[in-house]
């Protein structure tokens, strides 16, 4: 019988090409901005996870802002009011936290906004100032393609660069030796990055697109002040992160007289609030994508309403050999269902083919899962039946006998 639906509906929808494609295209907007969105939001999760867990377990952050944590002592919330505020991490924090034992490396992070330059060319807004240490790169996974890395035995204004904005900069990641204007100041090039795969920092900073500088640089960049946005750990290989941080959170609350306006973070913690960060901020960002999907809906109901006008004489024929409304009721539903799952289907491949395309112009790719492509296609079916319930109501409703007086 849904066979026999299906063949019928199929039939229908080829008589009217023009008006069932125009109608599908509403569904194929829809499905396609929500599909990109929801891949965008799992190619940043993963590119995260992935850099945090090639760092190993041996890596804890401190950051400004309280977390709310279970029972079980996970993560469950973020203050990001908090970490908005001015950050009450200070250069006394982190040498307190340099004697914590089992802290092998410690290195402050400070970022800074400003004009990134050499000669005529500027760097894109998204390009990114790092204040910080020598120990720096032996917190993160990263490693020097050419030169050395920050060295307080050098004149502060040396800078390293991350390689895709050496690239942009003087058309060669080899920059040794060259000239950089940062902030207007000029700083000469002691290093550059190899290309990272995942390269995504504390605040979405790319590596592969920033300059680093030494913490008396950034500091003589803010009037003096150093105004530190994390402080990174990495702790010796035999060490429990467990007690460390543990000893980490007791230190920072007497250097804070008590007040607990700093999260003490391990890597399962810095997974956990990344996957619930990027988890909002893609279900937002898909509520303003799935308007495209409600306007496609209702372009599905007004055609099948048209349908059920323009088939009156059909149905009442139907009813009058002996179809009952349930039958005439799933015709239409079936029908609306063939128009939105194929929207849904044609969507969800221009989202992939869209995916790939933006991957290979992005620092991270861009991820459509089995989870997304499978809500895709059964948000859009749903959307269908939902909105071909009306019309198909209508026409099971019709009154044999007055639907064949109709049209004669």
């Amino acid at each position: 019988m849904i066979a026999t639906h299906v063949r019928i509906a199929l039939t229908s929808l080829r008589a009217t090409r023009v008006r069932t494609a125009l109608t599908t295209l509403g569904i194929v907007i829809g499905v396609t901005s929500i599909c990109l969105v929801l891949a965008l939001g799992e190619g940043v999760k993963q590119a995260l996870n992935r850099q945090i867990a090639s760092q190993g377990n041996d890596i804890i952050t401190i950051r400004p802002g309280k977390v709310d944590r279970s029972a079980e002592g996970k993560v469950t919330s973020l203050n990001f009011w908090n970490t908005a505020a001015a950050s009450t991490l200070t250069e006394y924090d982190l040498g307190t936290l340099q004697t914590v034992p089992g802290v092998k490396f410690a290195a402050p992070v400070m970022l800074l906004t400003g004009s990134i330059k050499e000669g005529a060319r500027t760097a894109a807004g998204t390009s990114a100032i790092i204040a910080t240490s020598p120990d720096f790169i032996k917190t993160q996974n990263l490693q020097i393609k050419y030169g050395q890395f920050l060295d307080l035995k050098l004149d502060r204004q040396t800078a390293v660069l991350g390689n895709g904005l050496a690239v942009r900069l003087f058309g060669t990641d080899d920059a040794l030796g060259r000239q950089v204007m940062l902030r207007n100041k000029p700083f000469t090039v002691i290093g550059v990055l190899k290309p990272s795969e995942a390269p995504i920092g504390f605040g979405g900073i790319d590596y592969n697109d920033s300059a680093i500088v030494t913490m008396d640089a950034g500091k003589a960049f803010n009037q003096g002040v150093p105004q530190l946005q994390q402080i990174n750990i990495r702790l010796g290989g035999n060490d429990n992160p467990d007690t460390v941080a543990a000893a980490m959170q007791a230190l920072l609350l007497k250097n804070h007289g008590g007040e607990e306006d700093f999260a003490v973070l391990k890597a399962a913690d810095t997974v956990q609030i990344t996957n619930n960060a990027f988890g909002l901020v893609t279900l937002a960002m898909s509520a303003v994508a799935s308007v495209s999907l409600l306007v496609g809906g209702i372009g599905i109901m007004n055609i099948m309403l048209v349908s059920v006008t323009e088939r009156t004489r059909e149905i009442g024929i139907r009813k009058a050999v002996g179809a009952t409304n349930g039958q005439i009721m799933a015709q239409f539903l079936i029908e609306a269902a063939v128009m939105s799952l194929s929207g849904g289907v044609i969507g969800l491949g221009l989202a992939y083919a869209a995916s790939l395309v933006a991957g290979s112009f992005m620092s991270f790719k861009p991820v459509i899962t089995g989870d997304i492509a499978g809500l895709a296609l059964l948000v859009s079916l749903a959307v269908g039946i939902v909105f071909g319930v009306f019309p198909a109501a209508r026409a099971a409703g019709k009154d044999p006998i007055e639907a064949l007086r109709a049209l004669q």
